[in-house]
């Protein structure tokens, strides 16, 4: 099978992103099996989400018909939903009000950078900064709503949420990691 990218250090970026989010979400999907899908179906739809940005990712990877631009909108796409299911319309409980004021000024920041991304007619012309940007503020809502937890008392579901708040940043990582080779490409032609 022939892979998209020859570059052996992009190469094992691609697949350091895709194979710690394929095990994030099956940690996830055992959590979800574990405590079972009354608790736990809001989980179930998000990693329907996550397993669609992964297999994007596999599938440019190895160059399997889909195009830059299919794999950015939808992936883009895929992770603005997550974005706005689980930071915004039903975000986790926070117990610092100025932390979940921030987190939800990020969650939407972020959520606004990523519907001007892929609704940008020319999104070719989107930076490496701007996409950087994007992971950096996702990363950012991940490490406060670890802090948050780190706060908390422990309970039974503290491992799979400390689990479950950083696959989004690692798919982010890697459709940055993909945005920026497909960019590199273009300036070398």
């Amino acid at each position: 099978m022939q892979t998209r990218f020859k570059e052996r250090a992009k190469v094992i970026d691609i697949v350091i992103t895709a194979l710690a989010a394929m095990l994030s979400v099956g940690t996830m999907l055992y959590g979800i099996f574990h405590y079972g899908l009354g608790e736990t179906w809001p989980e179930l739809v998000l990693n329907v989400f996550y397993i669609a940005c992964v297999v994007m990712i596999w599938m440019y990877f190895f160059d399997t018909g889909i195009t830059t631009k299919q794999f950015n909108y939808w992936c883009t796409l895929c992770v603005g939903i997550t974005v706005l299911l689980r930071d915004v319309l039903f975000p986790p409980p926070i117990a610092y009000y100025p932390m979940k004021l921030v987190c939800s000024t990020l969650s939407v920041t972020l959520l606004c950078m990523l519907t001007y991304f892929y609704a940008r007619k020319n999104w070719e012309s989107y930076t490496k900064r701007n996409l950087w940007v994007i992971c950096i503020i996702d990363m950012l809502i991940a490490i406060l709503y670890n802090i948050d937890i780190i706060l908390e008392p422990e309970d039974e579901f503290t491992k799979y949420t400390l689990t479950e708040i950083w696959i989004r940043p690692t798919i982010t990582y890697g459709l940055v990691a993909c945005f920026v080779s497909e960019t590199k490409k273009k300036e070398q032609i």
